[in-house]
């Protein structure tokens, strides 16, 4: 059975909660969102997928990281659920569809199975994760990690913001730490559908992907000190200057892309600041963090290991430096299960459409799942080269509604397997 979606009710959906946190953003002119996690904003977009859950006849249950779940009963309640899964948080700059498409989307995929009738042998789940993004609290994908077992309770809630706000703390502020176990029972396969986030579908003109994996990311906050002194009569070589090493960091980590030496390593220094920040004093301070991504586990370890042997010579070459680098984030490539992944092609091949097989540059709540469930995703084509964490994210109604019709004829094929 091929199930086709509401693509309008799924496109009014996506711009109804996309005003949630909605800003007009100068340097692009578009209306953007920033609906960070445990905000006053992100509280207002719970509280509405709550009520469409409800709505729509989901029992609903919070997890103690606020992870969120609607659940749609089948004919036989004891089987192992199928989830479909993505996140409703984001980053300050974000546009409409990262992580909504695929927690609406999956929405919209009860909705249209209730219109017409069709049960299933298996439930089916849908699951909004908390803090996928980690920019506030610094590590991502953090509900979906605490649920697979990686991270534990007690360390995600412990964790601070740049204001020093407990993550515990602020979660039960905006009323959403639940009573259920954080700890998933192992779902019989999970599924998420998500914007592609990058350029390779719309470079080849394929509306959908079926993803083989997510690669290795590593996130590090390095932190240097040396020491203040006058801009005009501070010698050079008596300098002790922590925005220069902090530069010869952002350097080298291009270098080490641009050498190939690791692969196909992708290094990002996202944020930068120094202190105190003076036009005439040398900075005594510099934080950064450094982003590292590779598909290959082995480049991946040999990169961070010369990342930290040239932080060790800047301190030789320069008495009186010091660095220390602190992990944010760290998880290895994640390939995704063949049978779900057949399972989605074959939906996409049933449905007409085209597709390519490629892997996740960014990461997502499906790797963490994938260490308790067999898992795959669905990737629709974005607009504008791909550009995400951005106003000019945008994906057509018409990419959306076929990325979500695949999905629902994946969850419906994968709820009556037995």
């Amino acid at each position: 059975m091929l199930i086709e979606i509401n693509a309008d009710r799924l496109w009014a959906s996506l711009m109804t909660l996309a005003e949630i946190g909605a800003y007009e953003d100068p340097s692009t002119g578009l209306r953007g969102v920033n609906r960070q996690s445990l905000t006053d904003e992100d509280a207002a977009g719970r509280r509405l997928l709550v009520s469409w859950f409800t709505e729509a006849g989901l029992s609903v249950r919070v997890d103690r990281m606020g992870n969120i779940f609607g659940r749609r009963e089948g004919s036989d309640p004891t089987a192992a659920p199928v989830m479909a899964a993505s996140h409703i948080d984001s980053v300050a700059t974000a546009g409409a569809f990262d992580g909504c498409l695929g927690v609406l989307g999956a929405l919209e995929v009860v909705r249209t199975l209730n219109e017409r009738g069709i049960s299933t042998l298996r439930p089916v789940e849908i699951a909004a994760f908390t803090e996928e993004e980690g920019v506030r609290f610094g590590t991502d994908m953090l509900g979906s990690a605490v649920a697979a077992g990686r991270i534990s309770l007690e360390q995600a809630h412990d964790l601070t913001d740049q204001d020093g706000l407990r993550f515990g703390d602020e979660l039960e502020r905006i009323g959403f730490l639940g009573p259920h176990d954080v700890r998933l029972s192992p779902p019989h396969a999970y599924v998420e559908c998500h914007i592609e986030q990058g350029p390779v579908l719309a470079d080849a003109g394929v509306p959908l992907g079926v993803v083989t994996g997510v690669q290795a990311i590593s996130w590090q906050k390095i932190t240097v000190r040396g020491r203040a002194a006058h801009a005009g009569t501070t010698p050079t070589e008596l300098r002790v200057d922590a925005g220069l090493a902090a530069a010869q960091i952002v350097c080298w980590i291009r270098e080490m892309v641009d050498s190939e030496d690791y692969g196909r390593l992708r290094g990002t220094v996202g944020h930068l600041r120094t202190s105190p920040g003076l036009p005439s004093v040398v900075p005594e301070l510099a934080e950064l963090t450094v982003d590292l991504r590779n598909p290959d586990d082995e480049h991946m370890i040999r990169a961070e290991r010369d990342l930290a042997e040239f932080l060790d010579s800047l301190c030789e070459r320069q008495p009186g430096l010091r660095i220390t680098a602190e992990r944010m984030a760290r998880t290895r490539h994640v390939p995704f299960d063949e049978g779900v992944q057949k399972t989605i092609a074959q939906a996409v091949e049933d449905h007409g459409l085209d597709h390519l097989a490629l892997m996740s540059g960014a990461g997502h709540d499906a790797q963490e799942i994938a260490a308790v469930a067999p898992t795959a995703m669905i990737f629709v084509r974005g607009q504008y080269d791909g550009i995400s964490h951005n106003p000019r994210e945008y994906s057509t109604p018409e990419d959306c509604a076929r990325g979500i019709a695949v999905l629902a004829t994946t969850v419906l094929r994968l709820a009556d397997q037995r």
